[in-house]
């Protein structure tokens, strides 16, 4: 199924939706003539872009009192360093996604790619991933969950990850401090360290408004951190000061 037959086949299910207030996995199954599991992927997706409810078997409208006033939209300098980011994943590539607005605009890029092997500690991440039509092998981290970052984190994750290896952490940041390296508001600093400690290449994806915030956890030192990803706004002095840590600048 092509990427233009997935969206026309998604419109008409909101338009099915509108016309008879529920629809079934079932009839649209044999209505579009695909698999099951097709249909509960583009459900997924339209929940997830809050354009209706799921429910056993189907979908129904999202009730009134669910509404809510979009949130702001992901920035295009998001969307630009995800793009980048993207063309850094190979077929088959076992990569790590933190939690983050950043690393979840990279989620629509790993339609692109196949085989992929996905961890994330994001619930979140880890609902878009399902949704997405190449299916990716998903992981969890489990653990204990943290609402300030909403993520988990904890021991429980932490041992997860470590009983695999990856190709790539792709992270996002709070704050970047130019001498130590990524900062975060978020006191528990752990899982992020040994997601650091599993993967081979990591690469931070961050917004230039995010260098020299004063934030005092240091999460990720530049000894770790293998590529820097970020938008034109970067300076030229400060691209230099990350190069002689030995980063892999990449402006998006």
């Amino acid at each position: 199924m092509t990427k233009r037959n997935t969206k026309q086949r998604r419109h008409i299910i909101i338009t099915e939706l509108n016309e008879h207030g529920e629809v079934s996995v079932e009839q649209l199954a044999k209505k579009f003539d695909t698999s099951e599991v097709t249909i509960r992927k583009d459900l997924a997706a339209l929940e997830n872009s809050g354009l209706l409810l799921r429910r056993y078997g189907g979908a129904v409208p999202l009730p009134s009192e669910l509404i809510e006033p979009k949130s702001e939209k992901v920035s295009k300098r998001k969307i630009s360093i995800a793009e980048k980011a993207a063309t850094l994943i190979r077929d088959h590539n076992r990569i790590i996604l933190d939690s983050g607005s950043t690393t979840s605009a990279l989620v629509k890029e790993l339609s692109k790619k196949q085989g992929l092997v996905v961890m994330t500690n994001s619930l979140a991440i880890a609902s878009d991933i399902h949704a997405l039509e190449n299916e990716p092998t998903l992981l969890m981290t489990g653990g204990t969950w943290d609402p300030h970052s909403e993520s988990f984190q904890g021991k429980v994750a932490e041992s997860v990850l470590r009983s695999y290896d990856f190709d790539q952490l792709f992270i996002g940041a709070d704050g970047i401090d130019i001498e130590r390296g990524t900062t975060t508001f978020n006191e528990l600093l752990g899982l992020s360290q040994v997601m650091a400690e599993v993967s081979r290449e990591v690469i931070v994806m961050v917004e230039s408004e995010k260098f020299n915030r004063k934030i005092p956890n240091l999460e990720i030192p530049w000894q770790q951190i293998h590529v820097l990803i970020t938008d034109d706004e970067l300076s030229p002095e400060i691209k230099q000061q990350l190069v002689s840590h030995g980063i892999n600048v990449i402006i998006a």
